[in-house]
């Protein structure tokens, strides 16, 4: 068995160490490894957002309403965002974790309060077993608050990142008030909970793994936040819990894949359901994933919408602060799948 290493970032003990074990702290115990024979391919739903502003409007927020019902994660394509903004996108992250050691390093931290960091694993200050997973954090919305502590290098990362999240911030909205309406919610009514509202994002490296089948890029949990937005290279990874079953979800071309995060469960009393999904590694090709978290700001109280909750189905969830469940998301780790349990109504 390999020993630990004591190198900051991964992706350096991958490159330069050439290690052809996996550590001993990245190895899951067997009850709890991928199982990656057990996986299986299916497809999540598929939505052309072109007439979303269209006299078909209707009929794309049913869409968007099944697939958040039965299934927590849905793609999306025709969804506004440039070709040339994503591909930008994808190119300055492959291009930051390509930087040599030192020169990335001077973005590292390992404090989940640090509003732009690198790290890998997830939290390592609280976690027992790490995750196969260097990544890069930050803070977007609003952007001219969180520019400057961005990197400078890649020379054109601040350019191509913000144009990035400006685009992918007006998806959002979109979707957001998509899925208000789909709930029988004023179309604003979830974006007016959002108290100022705020956006993350990460920019995600799965270096190649010796030993695929013993550890995870992330093991299976729920998003926090509200929705995400999910980038992805063509490297398959991203696998989603169904019916019982890991289902491999394999990237397509110019879309962008959505899941319903924690507080749109707990918005909806319910009735959307935040799903658990996971990241697994390969031994062959590195992985890049961004995907964008949009969130209430820290302040914002969160329940749910006085709308859905009557005498036959009553509130889930007691009401709380955006702040407060970020703060025992991250200080929890991913140990347990979710958190919204230690937000439910007495």
């Amino acid at each position: 068995m390999a020993t630990i290493t004591k190198r900051l970032l991964l992706s350096d003990l991958v490159s330069t160490d050439k290690i052809d074990q996996v550590p001993s702290n990245y190895i899951r115990p067997i009850t709890q490894r991928p199982n990656l024979q057990s996986v299986v391919r299916d497809s999540i739903p598929l939505i052309d957002l072109h007439t979303l502003f269209g006299p078909n409007r209707g009929q794309v927020i049913d869409q968007i309403g099944r697939a958040c019902r039965d299934y927590g994660f849905f793609q999306v394509k025709n969804h506004s965002v440039p070709e040339l903004t994503i591909s930008n996108m994808m190119q300055t992250a492959r291009d930051f974790f390509n930087l040599p050691e030192q020169e990335r390093l001077k973005n590292y931290s390992d404090d989940p309060q640090k509003t732009t960091r690198l790290s890998t694993s997830f939290n390592i200050r609280t976690e027992k077993v790490a995750n196969w997973r260097d990544y890069l954090r930050l803070h977007c919305y609003p952007i001219e608050k969180f520019v400057h502590e961005w990197p400078t290098n890649p020379a054109l990362f601040r350019a191509h990142v913000a144009e990035y999240c400006t685009s992918v911030r007006g998806l959002a909205v979109q979707l957001v008030e998509a899925i208000s309406e789909s709930l029988g919610l004023e179309k604003e009514y979830i974006g007016r909970q959002l108290g100022k509202h705020a956006q993350h994002m990460a920019l995600n490296y799965y270096p190649p793994c010796p030993q695929p089948d013993l550890t995870y890029g992330l093991p299976g949990h729920t998003d926090l936040n509200l929705i995400t937005i999910l980038l992805q290279d063509q490297v398959p990874g991203l696998q989603v819990w169904r019916n019982g079953h890991w289902v491999a979800v394999d990237p397509v071309p110019n879309t962008f894949i959505i899941n319903i995060g924690d507080q749109i469960q707990v918005m909806s009393n319910d009735k959307y359901k935040s799903v658990l999904h996971r990241a697994v590694v390969n031994c062959d090709k590195e992985r890049i994933s961004i995907p964008t978290f949009y969130c209430p700001s820290p302040e914002a109280v969160i329940g749910p919408a006085p709308e859905l909750v009557t005498d036959d189905e009553p509130a889930v969830y007691r009401q709380f602060t955006y702040g407060e469940y970020y703060e025992k998301f991250w200080n929890r780790g991913l140990a347990t799948e979710s958190c919204l349990d230690m937000f439910m109504a007495t």
